[in-house]
This record gives C-alpha cells, structure tokens and sequence, in this order.
C-alpha cells in the first residue's frame, strides 16, 4: 500500500501533508475525503481531485472535525489517496431520500458487494436522518454476520443541521456509501474504547420506542436523569453530552456508549443517536478530559502493541461529542494515537455523529457513540 495526503483549500489549491515513496497519482484506488459540510458544499472538490487520482473511487463525507496527519483539526479539506497494491475495491452507494427503506440498501450489499474473498466494508453515511442502529442492523443481517464493518455517521461541524456524503461525486444529502475491500492481502485492526465512567447501579429499561426511551425501571427517564445530573440538569440538552449512557442489549453483553439528542418535557423522555431496546440495561456516564485521551490511546494499543514496523493506514473516527467536551485538548487525543502507532501510520479520519466499529462479542459491527474508534489498513 501506498498513501498521499492533501489539504485542499477554498481556492482548491492542492497542500501535501504526507506522501510515500512509491505513490503513483494514477494508481490510486481509493481516496476518502473529509470536509466541514458548508466548506464541501462551497469548494465542490470532486472534480479536482478525479483530475489529480483519474482510476480511484473518491468517496466524500462531510464532518465535525477532519483529521489530518500531522494531528490537528484541519480547516482545510482533508484528502487521503490510497494506492492497493493485491486488493481489489468495490463501491456503492443508495439515496435514502429515494430509497428510505434500509432494507433495499441491504439487498444492494448482498447483491453488489457480498462475496467469498469480501474482508470488509467500509460505511460513510449520512448522519442527520438514518437510524444508525437499524442500519448496522441491516448490514449485519445481509452479510451473515462474519464481515467486519467500520466507518461513521458524517458530520455537520456543531450545527446538527445537514449532512452529506457523495460517491464519485459532489457530496449531497441523502446518501450512504459502502466500499468493499477483496483478497487475501489485506489486514485489518480494529480498537474502540470511550473512557467514560459509569456511575450509579445498573437499571432496566422498561418502556422505549427505538431510540426514544421513556422509562428506566418505575421512573420517567427523563426524571431519573435530571436527579442524577443535580445542578447540571439545568443546562440541558446541552450538558447531556457530558453525561452518555452505557448500554447492554443483554446483562452479559460488552457496553455501548448512547449519547442523547433530546429531551421530551411533556412526555418526560429522551431521545438517543441509537437504538435502546425495551427491556436492555443502562447505566449513567461521566467523564474527564484525562480519561478520554487515555481511552484514545488505549484503542490504539489494543491493535498496535508497539510502534508498527509495517506500512499502514490508520482511520479515526471519533464523536463530536468527545469533540465538544475535550475542547482545546482535543489535539492531545489525536497526539497519544501517532505515538502508539508511530511514524510507519498514516493518520486520517473525521468526528462523526456516530462511529460504527466491530466489537469482541459482536464481530460484524455496533453503533458507538461518544468513542474513538480506529481501524488499521495494510497489506502483506
């Protein structure tokens, strides 16, 4: 494998941040693109950079923060170049706008991408209107539940207000991307971790809609969540995001990290960004900025036990959430990733309004909110 990274600005000047020997412009397979949603829509990069890579397949998403090597938040539009060199790539994409049953997005899975030699599946969806969980739930069914699957729900900086994503061309609203990696050279990594705490017991949900939970044991979620957030229950929403949930489906399954959208007053409940099926088990969350950035590099350790000799590419994908609350030490998540992995990684990725990632007891995939997960690319 082979990589090259560039900035591409307003006035869609090309800057290198990272190239390896060896890249050929023209050879490229694959090059994933991270851009602020107003930034994407104003530059409409595609057609400079099907100029710059004429044979990849150019996948666009828009973020809350795009991640460049060199650790820092770009303002920039941030393109990564991958050049395979034994791995074959497939692509497709539906517009949910047309298509809103996932259902027929599972079918195309299984009939465009779903093969013997398929590794893995690459997910960059729109973040503003599909149910994340219901989506991971579909992809699992169509691929018989053995094909890892990463990626996230794209981003909108802090507005929450669109989000887009394009395939071989200009991002628009509406649409999911999926790309499919084949053959026996490629490896894949795979670390999750959030670094918040729980605290207080383990409580039962008893009544919930999807995402939309209503009661936790006998108690209004609503009202058992203001009675433990005390003085912060007064800053809502916007203090939720330092307050997740942990979730089971089952009391022996691994924990996912839920972050809430909303907040019903009248009917007293909240709404999450996934799924919290009736009758799984929930748990209260905190967390300090020390914790997240430990989390960060604990992800990272768990698929690089030492700085990696191997040529490889690593893709972030963390939550806005963790964006907002780390602040003007967000950098610090991204720095303890490039020293756990060294200087033989390429670092990209962007933060997501959710970051879908394998986990131990569930090898296909999960929604994860409020998490940094990171998946490691390379070839033997």
């Amino acid at each position: 494998m082979y990589f090259k990274q560039i900035l591409v600005s307003a006035s869609k000047a090309f800057s290198p941040v990272y190239q390896i020997d060896g890249f050929e412009a023209n050879k490229a397979n694959l090059v994933l693109v991270f851009g602020q949603r107003t930034l994407l829509e104003a530059v409409q990069p595609y057609g400079v950079l099907k100029e710059a890579f004429p044979q990849a397949q150019i996948v666009i998403c828009s973020s809350s923060g795009q991640i460049s090597n060199d650790c820092q938040i770009a303002k920039e539009i941030v393109a990564t170049a991958i050049q395979f060199e034994n791995t074959k790539i497939k692509t497709v994409v539906t517009d949910v706008n047309l298509h809103p049953n996932l259902n027929d997005f599972g079918d195309l899975i299984q009939k465009d991408l779903y093969a013997d030699d398929l590794q893995s599946i690459l997910i960059l969806s729109e973040g503003s209107h599909v149910n994340g969980t219901e989506l991971i739930n579909e992809l699992i069914e169509k691929t018989q539940r053995r094909i890892p699957i990463f990626g996230g729900l794209a981003g909108d900086e802090y507005a929450f207000e669109k989000t887009i994503v394009g395939l071989n061309q200009d991002a628009s609203s509406g649409k999911i991307v999926a790309v499919g990696f084949y053959g026996d050279a490629i490896r894949f990594g795979f670390g999750c971790e959030g670094g918040w705490g729980d605290f207080g017991p383990e409580r039962e949900v008893t009544e919930s809609d999807k995402n939309v939970l209503y009661k936790i044991g006998d108690r209004y979620a609503l009202d058992l969540y203001k009675e433990y957030l005390g003085k912060y229950a007064n800053e809502l929403p916007g203090s939720s995001l330092y307050f997740p949930l942990s979730m089971k489906e089952k009391e022996s399954n691994t924990s996912v990290v839920r972050t809430i959208l909303s907040i019903d007053e009248q009917n007293k409940s909240m709404t999450f960004a996934g799924n919290i099926p009736q009758g799984s088990f929930v748990r209260f969350m905190k967390g300090n900025t020390d914790k997240l950035i430990d989390a960060s590099a604990k992800a990272a350790a768990a698929i690089a036990k030492e700085p990696s000799q191997t040529r490889q590419l690593a893709l972030l994908v963390s939550c806005v959430g963790r964006r907002i609350v780390l602040d003007d030490r967000i950098e610090e998540e991204l720095e303890v990733v490039r020293e756990t992995f060294g200087t033989n990684t390429l670092l990209c990725g962007f933060y997501s309004y959710g970051e879908i990632s394998p986990t131990l007891d569930k090898v296909a995939c999960e929604l994860h909110n409020q998490t940094m997960t990171i998946t490691t690319l390379y070839e033997t």
